[in-house]
C-alpha cells in the first residue's frame, strides 16, 4: 500500500514538502528580522536585556517559532527522501544524515536563546550576581547562538551541496534548481567558515546568503507548483528497483 502510494502521487509529497519549505522560509524571516532583530540591539548588552525582559512573550514566541520550522524539517527530510533516492539511495541518505545533524544542533543552540530569560529573571539565586554581570553573561549566550547557527549551517551547507548534485542529475526537477540549491550550500559554508576561521571579515561575507535565500525560494516554489516530471520519476524508480 505505501509503495503503490510513493509511485503514483510524489507529487503529493512535493507540494507538501514545498509548502513546508516556504513556511520554514517565512518564519525564519519573521524571527530574525521582526523579533531577534527588533529586541537585540548590536554592542549593547544593556539595552538587549531591557528589551528581551520588556518583551518576554515575543521573545518566546520567537523561539517557538524556530522549534517548529525544526519540526517542520523533519517532514521535509522524509519527502525528500522519498523523491530523490531513485537517482542514488546512498547519496540522498548521506544528504538527509547531514540535514539531521544540522537540526539537532540548531534545535541544542536555542538553549543559548532561553539561558537569557533565566538571567534575567530576577531569581533569588541571581541576587548575588551583579546586575551588569547578568547583562553581559546574557549577551554573552546570544552571541553563542549566532555561533551555533552557523555551526549548524555547515552541516546543512553540505546537505544542500547533496541535495543539489541529486536535484541535478534527477532528470525530473530542472538543472537550474539543482544549480541553485549547490550555491545555496556554497553559500551557507562560505559565511559560516568565515565567521569560524576570520570573525572580522564576517560582515563582508554576509551578503553571500542572499544566494542561499534564492537557491531555497526557488526550489520550494518548483515544489508547490510544479512538483517533479511524474514519467521521469516513475521511470527512474523503476531502473533503481531493477538494480
Amino acid at each position: 500500500m505505501t509503495t503503490r502510494m510513493i509511485k503514483t502521487s510524489p507529487q503529493v509529497y512535493a507540494r507538501n514538502a514545498g509548502i513546508l519549505y516556504l513556511l520554514i522560509i517565512i518564519l525564519g524571516a519573521v524571527n530574525q528580522i521582526f523579533i531577534r532583530g527588533r529586541i537585540i540591539v548590536s554592542d549593547d548588552a544593556v539595552s538587549t536585556a531591557n528589551n528581551i525582559m520588556a518583551s518576554q512573550s515575543l521573545w518566546r514566541i520567537g523561539i517557538a517559532g524556530d522549534i517548529i520550522m525544526h519540526l517542520f524539517d523533519i517532514a521535509i527530510m522524509l519527502i525528500l527522501y522519498v523523491l530523490l533516492k531513485p537517482i542514488n539511495k546512498n547519496l540522498t541518505l548521506i544528504a538527509v544524515l547531514f540535514n539531521v545533524i544540522q537540526t539537532a544542533v540548531l534545535v541544542l543552540n536555542k538553549l543559548n536563546l532561553v539561558i537569557p530569560l533565566l538571567l534575567l529573571g530576577n531569581a533569588d539565586y541571581l541576587q548575588v550576581i551583579e546586575p551588569s554581570q547578568l547583562y553581559a553573561l546574557s549577551n554573552l549566550f546570544l552571541k553563542a547562538h549566532d555561533l551555533g547557527f552557523s555551526i549548524g549551517l555547515i552541516f546543512f551547507g553540505f546537505a544542500c551541496l547533496t541535495y543539489g548534485y541529486l536535484i541535478f542529475n534527477s532528470g525530473y526537477f530542472p538543472k537550474v534548481i539543482g544549480i541553485l540549491v549547490l550555491i545555496a550550500g556554497l553559500s551557507y559554508l562560505m559565511n559560516s567558515f568565515t565567521l569560524i576561521l576570520a570573525p572580522d571579515y564576517s560582515g563582508k561575507i554576509l551578503p553571500v546568503l542572499a544566494f542561499a535565500l534564492i537557491g531555497e525560494l526557488a526550489f520550494s516554489l518548483w515544489l508547490i507548483v510544479k512538483g517533479v516530471n511524474l514519467q521521469k520519476w516513475e521511470k527512474r524508480t523503476l531502473e533503481s528497483e531493477c538494480l
